[in-house]
């Protein structure tokens, strides 16, 4: 994995920098689109998350959570119910 080693080659400072750069920026937009029509608000989260839980381990026990969290949800549940 040559990237992997360029990326760590890369210090520490610079690194984190461009993570919370991208990693916010992605949850920034999420945020937004919650706001303005749209269907993709989760996904920038989520990928924010992800991003961020590189370099950061309060962000990697946090998308732990969320997918705990995930995992307990019962998809069944989440359907309309039609009225009857």
């Amino acid at each position: 994995m040559e990237y992997r080693k360029i990326w760590r080659g890369v210090p520490t400072p610079v690194r984190k920098l461009i993570v919370m750069v991208i990693g916010f920026t992605l949850i920034a937009i999420g945020g937004v689109l919650i706001i303005l029509p749209g269907p993709f608000t989760l996904p920038f989260v989520i990928g924010g998350l992800f991003i961020l839980a590189i370099e950061f381990t309060w962000a990697r026990s946090l998308l732990t959570k969320a997918q705990e969290s995930a995992k307990r949800v019962d998809p069944r549940k989440l359907r309309k119910r039609k009225p009857e």
